[in-house]
């Protein structure tokens, strides 16, 4: 029985079992808490949806940040090619991307900052105006806090390539960081489609 299986399942003695990387499943361990967390609130806003009693509605205030979100998720593309880059060994080509990464999330940054501002001092709505305000800014806040705590690591990250420390032995240090970026685009996808797209 015990030839039969192993004729079945061919094994290599050569090949040793490699634990899979501290790094990538203890991102993949925060992803998921992080993700539980921003399914609450995205639930939240979609329960209470409509149900304020006072204006302004999201009809009235909100318009679709097309640009600002075409920024943020291409640098999911950019993060990638730094990575690649890093470990073909092209230092200069990942602090390019990389740069490119953090125009990218800044720009972003910058329009939703923009976004608040008017809303806030033009339109009146503030955390406490009705529930729509509650939830969303307590929704997309949520998601500016992450992209700033990534955008702050990936500068930390450009910093240490200009300077030459961060070479190819790095790659996988910078492919966790790429995740917790990538995770950050896919939730915008959810809060647009939820906050600018269903929500109007």
């Amino acid at each position: 029985m015990s030839e039969a299986v192993a004729a079945i399942i061919p094994h290599n003695a050569d090949e040793d079992w490699k634990l899979p990387s501290r790094g990538i499943v203890g991102m993949a361990c925060l992803i998921l808490a992080e993700a539980s967390i921003f399914i609450i609130f995205v639930v939240a806003y979609i329960f209470y949806l409509g149900k304020s009693i006072t204006g302004p509605t999201p009809h009235e205030v909100l318009t679709l940040p097309i640009l600002t979100s075409i920024c943020l998720l291409s640098s999911s593309a950019t993060v990638h090619f730094a990575v690649s880059a890093l470990h073909a060994g092209k230092q200069s080509m990942c602090s390019l991307w990389l740069a490119l990464t953090v125009l990218l999330g800044g720009i972003f940054l910058a329009g939703t900052a923009q976004e608040w501002y008017h809303l806030i001092y033009h339109d009146g709505l503030t955390i406490r105006t009705n529930l729509f305000g509650t939830t969303f800014y307590s929704l997309v806040g949520l998601h500016a806090s992450h992209v700033i705590v990534g955008l702050f690591m990936l500068a930390l990250a450009l910093v240490f390539s200009l300077r030459g420390d961060l070479t190819s032995r790095h790659t996988e240090r910078l492919e966790v960081l790429s995740l917790y970026w990538h995770f950050v685009d896919a939730v915008w996808v959810i809060v647009f489609l939820v906050v600018y797209v269903l929500g109007r």
